[in-house]
This record gives C-alpha cells, sequence and structure tokens, in this order.
C-alpha cells in the first residue's frame, strides 16, 4: 500500500507539482568586469549551443543594465502552437545588472514564463518545456550554477495568474489597434518604432508571417514614466523579463496589461510599493497605442 501511496503522489505531481513553489528568475553568476565585455561572452555562450539572438538594449539607457534577448527554432516552433497569445514566451531574456563593481547575470526562468502564458492550454508539451528550460541553464552553466530568486509563486496559481481581487489576468489584453490587415499592422508598428514615437526604441521582432503573428520587443525610455521611473521602484534585479511587447496577431494589436504582467514578474512587490507606480500601466499602454498609431 505504502508503494501504491508514492507512485500515486509522483504521478499527480506531475509538471504543476503539489505545492510546489516556482520563482521568476535565476541567478548565475556574480563577475567582474564592464558589462560590454560580459555581454560578449553571454552571447557567445548561447548562439554556441544553437540559440539566435534577436535583441539587445540598455534599459533606461542605464550604463549598469543590459538584457539580451534570445531564442531558438524549438521555442519558435512551440509558441505558435498556443493560439492566445502564446508568441509572447517566443523569446527568453538575460539580465546583467552591475552594482559596486560586479555584474550580476540573471534568467528569466523559461519554466516560470511557459507556465503563465501557456500552462492552461498544455496539451502534452510539459516534457518539451523542461528541456528548453534545462537547455538555456546548460547554456550558461560554463559561468556558474543558476540560483532561484525573485519572489515565489505556486506553480499551481501560474496558469491562472493574477495579483489580488479585481486585478487581470492573462486573458484580459490591453487593446492597442485593430487593423484592417496583417500588413498593415506590422508596417504601422515598425515605421513607429524607427520614428521612436512614445520616446520607445525596438529591442527586438519575432515575426511569423505564414501564421500573421509578430512580436515586437519595446524599450520604454520615457525618463518620467518609462523604465527610469518604474525599475528603481519595483527592482532593477528583476529585469531579465524586458522589454515589454507587443503582439500583433492578424488584424489585433494587443500587450499584456501592465497590472498582470508587472505583478508576475515582480511577484513580491508590496501594494506601497505597487501604489507607487499606480500611473505606469496607463503609461505603458499609451506609450504602446502611439506605435500602433497610423
Amino acid at each position: 500500500m505504502k508503494k501504491i501511496l508514492i507512485v500515486l503522489s509522483i504521478l499527480l505531481s506531475g509538471f504543476y507539482g503539489i505545492s510546489q513553489e516556482i520563482l521568476p528568475y535565476c541567478k548565475i553568476a556574480e563577475m567582474d568586469g564592464e558589462i560590454s565585455a560580459i555581454s560578449t561572452q553571454v552571447k557567445d555562450a548561447l548562439t554556441g549551443n544553437g540559440f539566435s539572438v534577436i535583441g539587445e538594449y540598455a534599459p533606461a539607457k542605464s550604463k549598469d543594465l543590459f538584457v539580451i534577448c534570445f531564442t531558438n527554432n524549438q521555442i519558435k516552433d512551440l509558441c505558435v502552437q498556443y493560439d492566445d497569445r502564446g508568441a509572447l514566451a517566443g523569446i527568453l531574456k538575460v539580465g546583467l545588472v552591475k552594482k559596486e563593481g560586479k555584474t550580476t547575470i540573471s534568467i528569466l526562468n523559461p519554466e516560470y514564463m511557459f507556465l503563465a502564458y501557456w500552462g492552461k492550454n498544455l496539451n502534452g508539451q510539459e516534457s518539451q518545456l523542461t528541456d528548453i528550460s534545462n537547455k538555456v541553464k546548460s547554456a550558461l552553466g560554463s559561468f556558474g550554477k543558476p540560483e532561484p530568486f525573485g519572489g515565489t509563486v505556486e506553480k499551481s496559481d501560474l496558469p491562472d495568474y493574477h495579483y489580488m481581487m479585481m486585478m487581470p489576468y492573462f486573458d484580459d489584453p490591453d487593446e492597442l489597434e485593430d487593423f484592417d490587415s496583417f500588413e498593415e499592422g506590422l508596417a504601422t508598428i515598425r515605421k513607429n518604432l524607427k520614428a521612436g514615437k512614445g520616446n520607445t526604441v525596438k529591442v527586438y521582432e519575432l515575426v511569423f508571417e505564414d501564421k500573421e503573428i509578430a512580436v515586437f520587443g519595446v524599450g520604454l525610455l520615457d525618463t518620467e514614466e518609462g523604465e527610469a521611473h518604474f525599475l528603481p521602484i519595483i527592482g532593477e534585479d528583476n529585469i531579465a523579463n524586458l522589454p515589454y511587447e507587443i503582439i500583433l496577431q492578424g488584424k489585433e494589436a494587443t500587450a499584456l496589461p501592465g497590472k498582470y504582467r508587472l505583478a508576475l514578474f515582480w511577484p513580491s512587490l508590496t501594494m506601497s510599493q505597487f501604489m507607487k507606480i499606480s500611473s505606469t500601466p496607463g503609461n505603458i499602454k499609451d506609450m504602446l497605442e502611439e506605435l500602433t498609431d497610423d
């Protein structure tokens, strides 16, 4: 009977786990040296292990902050299997934060993001998600052993995550614009990003022409309303979730609401901290709407 119970417990735990906590980031290493040199080493490690670097930037234009965005064919093939903005999880990130002469390398925990964005629609892909997560950590294994950080969330809560009552969920997107066609939307967003509308910068784009899906990583550079405003309040250590994104699916451009996305990637936020950035979700939406305005 005891053996049966052990086996049953293992089967029930599955990918979500029983009362298992998960953290949004992993610290990989703390290194001496300049961010520019360390970022080159990180990019070499990623590309040497089958990943493609598709974008990079300094959040808030800070010389002490840097983000590297990357993907591979396995992730891209998987993300388009999820109809409800699944391509938002098609890009992974490394964050570099320099403090007191030391640069910390961290990654957005792939499993955390996959569960939040795809968890409701998983249908046998769990082993692939674990495999991707392991490949990312292995690619950066020469720098150090991953150490989870960033606040805890129950695995079982991530697919239906929200910060508190009355807050939005993943499937409550900010609706930015409806275009006459996918091609029009793609051209409009590209044009506006090139012009830097809304004091933004394009960090990357990931386009699936045949499926009429495009994801744009957008740096929010406004000094009063963008990253320079909210990062010092809620924590620069968590920058490996940046940049913010617009997703174009068919004719519709949307984004994750700030009250969902910021809470998801800063799960340790206190209500006091949240209140200090109470205008930020609306400000972000305004900036992204400018990028979809023809």
